[in-house]
């Protein structure tokens, strides 16, 4: 793979991470005051998770949505949602306020989901 491309697709998964993120964090923010933390950083996660599916198949890696594609991102989110769920018990635990609680938790998690999810677009049989 040439440079060039790897770099497009660097750019573009952080524009499309990032956009996800901010879905993912608006959503929480304007829920915890009406669910728990736990409920309002889940429904941000999913939806955030769905837009995410859908702009890193098309714009970041030029591919079409398929179920193998969909279900291989799931499991890399699975993963990765388990990570975001302990890391903000304990940051929260650590006293870090509610509204402030997930940027650190991005800070972890975002990079261990790039490298989960660049493996389920760029293997050979997730056509």
């Amino acid at each position: 793979m040439k440079r060039r491309e790897v770099v497009g697709e660097s750019l573009r998964f952080v524009l499309v991470g990032t956009a996800a993120t901010a879905l993912h964090y608006a959503t929480y923010w304007l829920l915890r005051a009406c669910v728990p933390l736990s409920v309002a950083y889940t429904l941000g996660y999913l939806l955030g998770f769905v837009f995410n599916f859908f702009l890193t198949a098309r714009f970041t890696f030029g591919s079409r949505p398929s179920w193998a594609r969909l279900w291989g991102m799931a499991g890399a989110n699975v993963v990765n949602y388990l990570l975001h769920m302990v890391l903000l018990n304990v940051v929260l635990w650590l006293g870090v306020p509610s509204g402030w609680a997930p940027l650190p938790v991005f800070a972890i998690a975002v990079p261990v989901n790039f490298v989960l999810v660049r493996w389920v677009f760029k293997r050979k049989s997730g056509a």
